[in-house]
C-alpha cells in the first residue's frame, strides 16, 4: 500500500454523503480502513426499474463511490486528487427487495494508479449480484 498520512473515518464518509448522490441513494458506509470501505444501501421502489429488478446504475454508482471513498483511505503522500479512469461492472444477480452490501478493496496502490475491486452481494443471503473494478488515476500539483 501506498505511504499516507491521511486518515478516514465511518463518521467522515457518511457525513460526506449529505445532501448528495450517495445519501439519496442511502448509502450508509460501515467500515473504513486502509485499502478497504464497506458500505449498504436498501432496495426502495425509486431504485427499481419498470421491470421490478434494482436499476444496474444504482449497483455501480454505490461500487463507484465506495471504490472512490477507498482511495482517500490509501491517499498517497503528495497527492493532490484523482480522477476515475476506467470501471467495469459484471452483474450476475439483482434483487427487487432486501438490502445490498458492497466492500470494496484496493488491488493495486501504486504512486500513480490504484485499482479498486467491490463485491456487491444481497445482505440476507450473501448471493453474490455484481463485480466491480476501477481504476484511478493519482494527481499530483504542478510544479
Amino acid at each position: 500500500m501506498p505511504r499516507t498520512s491521511n486518515t478516514t473515518s465511518v463518521e467522515a464518509l457518511n457525513r460526506a454523503n449529505a445532501g448528495k448522490l450517495p445519501e439519496h441513494l442511502g448509502l450508509e458506509v460501515s467500515v473504513a480502513e486502509p485499502g478497504r470501505v464497506v458500505g449498504r444501501f436498501s432496495v426502495r421502489p425509486d431504485l427499481v426499474a419498470h421491470i421490478g429488478y434494482l436499476f444496474a446504475g444504482a449497483v455501480l454508482t454505490v461500487a463507484d463511490i465506495l471504490c472512490a471513498y477507498g482511495v482517500s483511505t490509501v491517499w498517497p503522500d503528495g497527492a493532490s486528487g484523482f480522477t476515475t479512469a476506467e470501471v467495469k461492472c459484471n452483474f450476475m444477480g439483482t434483487l427487487t427487495e432486501g438490502e445490498v452490501v458492497v466492500s470494496a478493496t484496493l488491488l493495486h496502490g501504486g504512486r500513480t494508479t490504484q485499482i479498486w475491486d467491490a463485491a456487491v452481494e444481497d445482505a440476507t443471503t450473501g448471493r453474490l449480484l455484481a463485480v466491480f473494478r476501477c481504476t484511478q488515476i493519482l494527481l499530483y500539483p504542478r510544479t
